[in-house]
């Protein structure tokens, strides 16, 4: 059975096929691979354009990044998973991840706003909205986790011997904060939502992302649904209690609960409402599935986060031989909360129960924790397995895809007892 995603897709499609949608910045040969991906048209399925290279430092971040909290990746700072043990529920801001197409930019509230336009409205005028219209529309805090979509990407090499592009994230690339803001369902409506409404593209206000071959793909948006923007996103204005900090969208981003972290938009500066529906190189060359397993024109548009699990612990660590140890650790998925969590210390010979601390919730993490006891010294593989609510559990291996999305699999994470 298709899932309601793909199935969106295709009539996004035929839609775009009859003269009925817009693709910016996208090429007709690229959205002839789409449909042929989707049944609709015949097409020999094309090359991607690969992302820049990562810049070597981490210019551009605002924040501190001290090396016993990030592994800085290019543009991108990875929180070491080690840092969050004893953290509590929420990730505290100065450990927050960081994924950048450019750079931080630094804006002032006084001078942000926003603004809404498109024939999804029922009028041609755009409506502009500052802060503090924002903050005088009711207020809604919900707990989150936000994870891009390539987290994890590293194993597909490290584990399963495959070739992918882009950041070679581990599992740090996730956070998990609880937002305040305003439904963006209420600044549509307030803005005149249009029943011929379809697709809502917000685009960030940082610099145009410039591909490694040169091609100015403009600042980063990728559309939603209707029916999804009308459902838990919000316009977020402060992060764990304190104004977004600028690193994570200041003064506001959208927040996208569940769903890939390139839906959640920072530093978000318009709004288009359309009645036809759109396309960006976001949810057509990058933010797919594309592989030998995988349709010539690449899966659906990614949509809901994968399920995950990770150890508080750096890979390689060292604990002391004979003495029992409180291992802790976190697991997610963005199909619904985890029920259960299955941890072995003998690389996957035996598996036990680990005790779960938080209730399951499919926009969040639990955080769970076992006893162990190494009984000799040497090299021990430690493995966490997570089942959800829809009784997905993690699989011993991530089927292949090029760009490196969604790696699901259990990750052997290999410490020394000493």
């Amino acid at each position: 059975m298709r899932t309601p995603e793909t199935a969106y897709d295709r009539r996004r499609l035929r839609q775009w096929l009859a003269g009925e949608a817009r693709a910016d910045g996208v090429s007709r040969r690229d959205m002839l691979r789409l449909l042929a991906a989707a049944g609709l048209a015949g097409a020999a399925p094309v090359a991607l354009s690969a992302p820049a290279a990562a810049a070597s430092t981490a210019g551009g971040i605002v924040k501190p990044l001290p090396a016993d909290l990030f592994t800085v990746r290019g543009t991108n700072a990875e929180t070491r998973f080690a840092s969050l043990a004893g953290t509590g529920y929420h990730t505290p801001n100065d450990r927050f991840f960081v994924r950048n197409h450019t750079a931080t930019p630094v804006l002032s509230e006084a001078d942000w706003k926003l603004t809404v336009w498109g024939d999804g409205l029922t009028h041609d005028r755009p409506v502009e909205f500052s802060l503090a219209d924002l903050k005088n529309l009711p207020a809604v805090s919900r707990s989150a986790f936000v994870e891009c979509a390539g987290n994890g990407r590293s194993f597909f090499t490290s584990q399963q011997g495959q070739t992918v592009s882009g950041t070679a994230w581990t599992l740090g690339a996730i956070g998990a904060a609880r937002w305040r803001g305003a439904r963006l369902a209420d600044v549509l409506k307030r803005a005149g939502l249009s029943r011929r409404a379809v697709d809502v593209l917000p685009r960030g206000l940082d610099a145009d992302y410039v591909t490694a071959e040169g091609a100015d793909l403009g600042r980063v948006r990728r559309p939603l649904p209707l029916s999804k923007a009308l459902d838990d996103v919000l316009l977020a204005y402060e992060m764990n209690g304190e104004p977004l900090p600028h690193d994570h969208g200041h003064p506001v981003r959208v927040l996208v609960p569940s769903w890939v972290g390139i839906a959640s938009i920072k530093w978000v500066g318009d709004i288009q409402v359309s009645a036809r529906p759109l396309y960006t190189p976001w949810n057509t060359d990058f933010y797919r599935l594309f592989g030998d397993a995988h349709p010539d024109g690449g899966s659906a548009p990614l949509t809901r986060q994968t399920i995950k699990s990770a150890w508080e612990l750096d890979a390689q660590a060292t604990l002391t031989a004979g003495v029992t140890h409180r291992l802790t650790g976190r697991s997610w998925s963005g199909g619904g909360g985890v029920v259960h969590v299955e941890v072995s210390t003998d690389g996957g010979a035996t598996w036990t129960a680990a005790r779960l601390h938080d209730a399951p919730r499919r926009d969040g993490w639990v955080r769970w924790s076992t006893h162990w006891r190494p009984a000799s010294p040497g090299p021990h593989t430690l493995l966490a397995r997570a089942t959800d609510s829809t009784g997905r559990t993690q699989p011993d291996a991530t089927v292949h895809n090029t760009q490196g999305y969604l790696f699901d699999a259990v990750v052997r994470h290999v410490v020394n007892a000493v």
